[in-house]
């Protein structure tokens, strides 16, 4: 099978090929972000990458490629990808079509009328319903709102345009406490949804007013180094759990530099890079390629994979 992978990110689609069994030929991918690319590359080096979405061509139905071994045309039999979704999302400003980014759906729209794909999968988040209503007309197909709490640890509802038969995912039971890594726990079975900012980090007001930016707690109640959300910069930040080795102290006095050890019960880090491959069904270590502040960015762009790969099953051939 020949795909086409259209704001390809970190190549959760190929990821998502490969858990639905589906064989690849030839993968290609249109990206503009240069830490996403990194990694896919170094988890798929064949990928053949075409750059910006409005720079791919095609010619007499078929996917023209200037770069690589062999026929420069290929016909493309899955086109996907999930168009960026800062003008739709209800957390943004709602902008719609008018937004740039979100203007890019129309190539989406290009490439698939071009290219007549056997089977097209677009992914979206929950939108007002007159954009939806456009997507759907342009696309053809009825949307399918799937939670990818089904299949991981994670609430994240999102939409799916496709022509590809399948049936919903069943329920996993996975909850946070099956995800996490060392001796925290959650508050909650399913993590809130993760975002592109999550590397900022969050707060007790945050995830607990506003329902949003993860956080799991200490079973013992104290902090360990580095996974405490203290303001400041450099060993400012660090808390250091009752039970290790305090820092070298130094000269400096006041301004908060001193070593900190937290006593108060129930304290509180954000998740970890892992913690969030996991939340997106990603394998783990899949984004160590690239800074932790890069792995949170895409890791709340991407796709949560098994969603994916489930609707994906349905183009085996």
């Amino acid at each position: 099978m020949n795909v086409l992978s259209l704001f390809d990110g970190m190549s959760c689609g190929h990821i998502a090929l490969d858990k639905a069994g589906v064989q690849v030929d030839n993968y290609f991918a249109s990206e503009v972000d240069k830490y996403a690319i990194q990694v896919a590359q170094t988890n798929y080096p064949d990928t053949v990458h075409l750059g910006d979405v409005r720079d791919v061509r095609t010619s007499e139905g078929m996917l023209y490629v200037t770069e690589g071994d062999g026929c420069p045309h290929y016909e493309i039999d899955l086109l996907m990808g999930g168009s960026p979704c800062q003008g739709f999302s209800f957390a943004g400003s709602q902008l719609n079509f008018d937004d740039p980014r979100s203007k890019l759906f129309w190539e989406f729209v290009r490439l698939k009328n071009e290219l007549q794909p056997q089977y097209f999968l677009l992914e979206n988040v929950r939108m007002a319903q007159r954009s939806q209503d456009v997507i759907t007309e342009a696309l053809g197909v009825e949307p399918i709102a799937i939670n990818s709490n089904l299949v991981s640890a994670q609430n994240r509802y999102r939409l799916y345009w496709t022509n590809i038969p399948f049936d919903m995912p069943t329920d996993r039971g996975i909850t946070m406490n099956d995800i996490l890594e060392g001796d925290w726990y959650s508050d909650r079975d399913k993590s809130h949804c993760l975002d592109a900012n999550y590397f900022k980090g969050g707060n007790l007001r945050s995830y607990f007013t506003k329902h949003r930016r993860q956080l799991v707690f200490s079973k013992d109640g104290m902090a360990c180094v580095g996974e405490a959300d203290v303001k400041g910069h450099g060993y400012n930040k660090r808390v250091y759990h009752k039970d290790g080795k305090a820092p070298s102290l130094c000269a400096a006095s006041g301004g908060n530099l001193e070593p900190k050890v937290f006593i108060e019960p129930d304290q509180w880090r954000k998740l970890t890079p892992t913690e969030c491959e996991r939340l997106q069904t990603v394998p783990d270590g899949y984004t160590s390629s690239v800074s932790n502040t890069q792995r949170y960015k895409m890791l709340g762009n991407g796709w949560t994979v098994d969603v994916v790969a489930n609707i994906l099953k349905g183009a085996k051939r």
